[in-house]
């Protein structure tokens, strides 16, 4: 974690960013819920703002860079994408 506070799971912004991982690829959700697994006692908010910016890919678009097939463009990226899209790599 980066230091800053562990977000509040009841927080609703973070219920609808679990909902939006849930996607049409099943390749996708596969490497979510592993990445929630192992990950989501770790977030901080900065954390949850990358992955809630990864997940505004489309579905096409995410598994790419989830495979790095494609790195993110240069406006998208940032360390805390970079970070967790490292962790989710690691899944």
């Amino acid at each position: 974690m980066d230091g800053m506070s562990s977000p509040h799971y009841s927080d609703p912004r973070y219920e609808r960013l679990r909902w939006r991982s849930r996607r049409g690829l099943l390749e996708n959700d596969l490497i979510l819920e592993r990445f929630f697994s192992r990950y989501e006692h770790m977030l901080s908010h900065v954390d949850i703002e990358a992955l809630r910016q990864l997940l505004e890919l489309s579905d096409n678009e995410l598994m790419n860079l989830l495979l790095s097939d494609s790195e993110p463009s240069t406006q998208f990226f940032s360390p805390p994408v970079a970070r967790v899209l490292g962790w989710l790599r690691a899944v």
